[in-house]
Order: structure tokens, then C-alpha cells, then sequence
């Protein structure tokens, strides 16, 4: 098995898929790993700490003779393009938004497996990519929060009195929100949150945090939350406007796999907010779950501020990598035997995430978004 690891392209994306000693793991397993010059430079990885075993070479000669491609981010039209015919790729592939490298996959017979697809299974837990990197992006938005907020996270004591802690409203308890509802309790906020999975309550509230009761329990599949109702979408708005309403800063981190994030945030719920509030969305990379995010900028309504940041995982690039680096080698460890792959399709794991095989695309709900497409 022969690995390489890519620079990423992508503007603003700072990780890299394998960090040093990830993978000089893969090279103890008999895997021949070489890295693209310059690989891990934004990491913070530079070229001459992938020693010996490992290999640093310019693209085109990795390329050449790859027979796994691991990636942090999707590659583009003209990148996968170049990938090796038969090669098996790994990575953040984000297919509903790069169906036509999906086409390429298939055409040039790529075995192609998606990290934002690992199940939510107990085995794979040590494989979720998008759990290990939503925690950094948690975390950082709540420094973000802090940052614009123009109140102080914590209560003061002083001799000119004493100032009140800020109250932050926390949207979605799932890895983000949980790790951005424990910052910013750390940080001395008055924190509560909402999440339309009852089951959410107990890790909110062993947190610290307070739940916000809208009466709607939308609690899904494989621990995601599933389409509300009308009716359903009316009586939690109105109880999360009232929340927000008192808020002075909002994270919001509600987004859907794979489909354009829920719009929980309405315009005339901003109206409703404090004069300096900020609201942090990190479903921005989804389109954002509030109606006035514009992914990547910032937008400022009625003196309320809303920032709809992306790659915020490679903000804090050095964890994210490392993190994400043992998401690929605790997935591909298990099927290398003396340096070689052999993939199970059959595996719970394995097969959930594969979008092309063969030369067919044997994912369902990616099958039917190129029917769609066509």
C-alpha cells in the first residue's frame, strides 16, 4: 500500500490529513507513505519532520504510483482528475456539493469513502471525523463569542459594583455545541441550550447548562434530529425567540450530513435580540441556520452582528490534524495486514461510507442526487 497525503488546496484550509506521527504509524504497519511537499507547513508540520521512513515528494511522483490518496478536503474537478486510476480515496468528500468529481470517481474506478459518512455506531467512534472536528470548532466559536461580544463573559466583582456574566444561548447539543456550551461555562457565561433531541437534555445540564423546553422532541436516526413539522417548527420558534431575545451571544451549530443546514434562526428573531449581540454560526459551511448568514462574511442587522465563519477547524490546525489524522488510521488500520488494504464492503463501517466502487456509485442517496442532477 502505497500512501500519499496531498497539499491542501482549498483556500483557507490549514490541516493536513496525516500529521507526523500518524503517519509513521502506517509506516510501521508496512505501508509505504510519502507527502507532498509543503504539506503540513499551515499545520505547523514542516517538511522535515516526516523523516525516515516516510518519503517527501513533489505531487506528480507521489501521484504516479499511489494506491491510497487520504485528504483532508474534497479534491477539485481538476485534482481528481489526477488521481491514479483504481486508487482508493479518503477524505471529507462532501458529495451532495461535488457531484461531478463523484462522476470522476466513477469513471476513473476510485474507490471513494466519505469520513463525514462514518456511522454513528459505537465502534466507530474512534473514527468520526466529523465528531472529533466539530469539537475544535465548538470550542473555538465560543471564543469567537467571547471575542465580539461587547459584554464580559464572566460576573465581575469590582469596586464600581459588580457586572453581570453574559448570557449565551447555545443552538444544537451535538459534539460543537456540547464542547461550546463547556467553554463557555468555563469562560463564566450563563449558558443555556437548545436541541429538539430530548435525549440532550442530561449532557446539557451535566454541563451546567440549561435546557430550553420548547415541547418538541424531533429525536432521529443514528443520533441526528429529523424534520420537524409545521406545526412543530411554530411552537419551538417561538419559544427559542424568547430565549434569544434575552441573549448576548448565540452559537449556533445545528447542521444536517450531507443536506443544507435547517434554518432555525429567522430574521424576525434578530429583530428581537439585544442592541451588540452576536450571533456565531457555524452551519455556515450548510448555508447557515440563521436567514440572514452569508457564509464567510459577516453581516451586521439592526445592531446585531452575524458571522457565518468556515474552516474553523483550521483555525486551530495543529489538534484538528492530529485529531482527524488518528480519525483515517483507527478507520484503515483494522484492514491492513503486512503493508497491504483489503477493504470489507460488507463491514458496518466500511460500507455505510463508500460513494463509488468499481466504477459504479453504490451510495443510494448520492445515486439519487446525480438522477437529479441529470
Amino acid at each position: 500500500m502505497k500512501i500519499l497525503i496531498p497539499r491542501e488546496r482549498r483556500p483557507g484550509e490549514q490541516r493536513v490529513a496525516l500529521d507526523p506521527a500518524t503517519a509513521k504509524r502506517f509506516a510501521r504497519d508496512g505501508c509505504q507513505v510519502a507527502i507532498e511537499k509543503g504539506a503540513g507547513e499551515h499545520a505547523h508540520f514542516p517538511d522535515d519532520h516526516y523523516g525516515d521512513p516516510l518519503a517527501v515528494v513533489e505531487r506528480e511522483e507521489g501521484m504516479q504510483d499511489a494506491t491510497a490518496v487520504l485528504c483532508v478536503r474534497a479534491p477539485s474537478v481538476e485534482e481528481a482528475e489526477a488521481l491514479p486510476e483504481g486508487c482508493v480515496l479518503v477524505g471529507l468528500l462532501a458529495a451532495h456539493a461535488n457531484l461531478e468529481q463523484v462522476e470522476i470517481y466513477r469513471k476513473r474506478n476510485i474507490t471513494a469513502l466519505a469520513m463525514e459518512l462514518v456511522p454513528r455506531i459505537s465502534r466507530a467512534q474512534s473514527m468520526d471525523a466529523l465528531s472529533s472536528q466539530a469539537a475544535v470548532a465548538g470550542y473555538h466559536a465560543a471564543l469567537q463569542a467571547a471575542e465580539r461580544a461587547p459584554v464580559f463573559f464572566p460576573m465581575l466583582t469590582t469596586a464600581a459594583g459588580t457586572v453581570r456574566p453574559a448570557k449565551v444561548v447555545v443552538i444544537g447539543a451535538g459534539v460543537a455545541g456540547l464542547q461550546a456550551i463547556a467553554t463557555a461555562k468555563r469562560l463564566g457565561a450563563q449558558v443555556e441550550a437548545y436541541d429538539i433531541r430530548a435525549e440532550a437534555r442530561e449532557q446539557v445540564e451535566s454541563l451546567g447548562a440549561k435546557m430550553i423546553d420548547t415541547g418538541v422532541d424531533a429525536s432521529g436516526e443514528g443520533g441526528y434530529a429529523r424534520e420537524l413539522t409545521e406545526e412543530e417548527k411554530a411552537t419551538q420558534a417561538e419559544a427559542l425567540s424568547q430565549r434569544l431575545a434575552e441573549a448576548h451571544a448565540v452559537i449556533s451549530t445545528a447542521a444536517l450530513p450531507g443536506r443544507p443546514a435547517p434554518k432555525i434562526i429567522t430574521q424576525a428573531m434578530v429583530e428581537r435580540m439585544k442592541p451588540g449581540a452576536v450571533i456565531i454560526d457555524l452551519a455556515a459551511e450548510g448555508g447557515g441556520n440563521c436567514e440572514l448568514t452569508e457564509p464567510g462574511d459577516t453581516v451586521v442587522h439592526q445592531d446585531v452582528s452575524i458571522h457565518g465563519p468556515l474552516d474553523i477547524p483550521s483555525r486551530l490546525a495543529v489538534p484538528a490534524s492530529e485529531m482527524y489524522a488518528r480519525n483515517l488510521y483507527n478507520l484503515l488500520s483494522p484492514f491492513i495486514e503486512d503493508g497491504e488494504l483489503s477493504l470489507d464492503f460488507e463491514d458496518a463501517v466500511i460500507g455505510p461510507m463508500c460513494l463509488t466502487r468499481g466504477g459504479e456509485i453504490v451510495n443510494d442517496q448520492v445515486r439519487k442526487w446525480m438522477e437529479d442532477k441529470s
